[in-house]
């Protein structure tokens, strides 16, 4: 097979403030328990669009990746946000609060497959089954970011 027909792995970086930031690919992702969801969801420029999507929950990636929460607190990681990229320029922002079992335990994937498709050359793309918007649902993610650098809201 010609160099020129393999395409390169997608990876996406995991950064902030995480005691173990890393590097992922598909196949890393595989790692977690994948999840399977049917979404129907409202895309702009698409109308409706129903897909089956499959995955890790956003949620045990990031918790295995350590985020800085001060253990002494428990209402601490309610100040961490985490922005997500993708490889087209959009983002999306989600609070910890959304993806954490003790508080809303939104079931957020980080898509593997789309459609029994495998994403490993486009990257994993955020889902989440409980928005009626496509909005915030980003392909090819690039990079999370966890920032919990909200301590004072005055």
């Amino acid at each position: 097979m010609s160099q020129s027909l393999i395409q390169p792995l997608a990876r996406l970086a995991l950064s902030g403030d995480l005691a173990r930031p890393a590097l992922l690919s598909v196949a890393d992702l595989l790692r977690w328990p994948q999840h399977r969801v049917r979404a129907t969801f409202e895309c702009a420029t698409s109308g409706r669009r129903r897909h089956r999507f499959s995955g890790p929950l956003l949620h045990d990636v990031l918790a295995d990746a350590g985020p800085g929460f001060d253990p002494e607190r428990r209402k601490d990681r309610l100040r961490f946000l985490i922005a997500v990229t993708g490889t087209d320029g959009h983002h999306a922002l989600l609070s910890w609060a959304e993806i954490d079992p003790d508080f809303a335990h939104a079931p957020v994937l980080l898509a593997t497959r789309i459609d029994d498709t495998p994403l490993d050359g486009a990257g994993p793309q955020l889902v989440l089954p409980q928005d009626r918007c496509g909005a915030r649902y980003i392909s090819g993610i690039t990079a999370i970011r966890v920032d919990g650098g909200y301590r004072s809201w005055s």
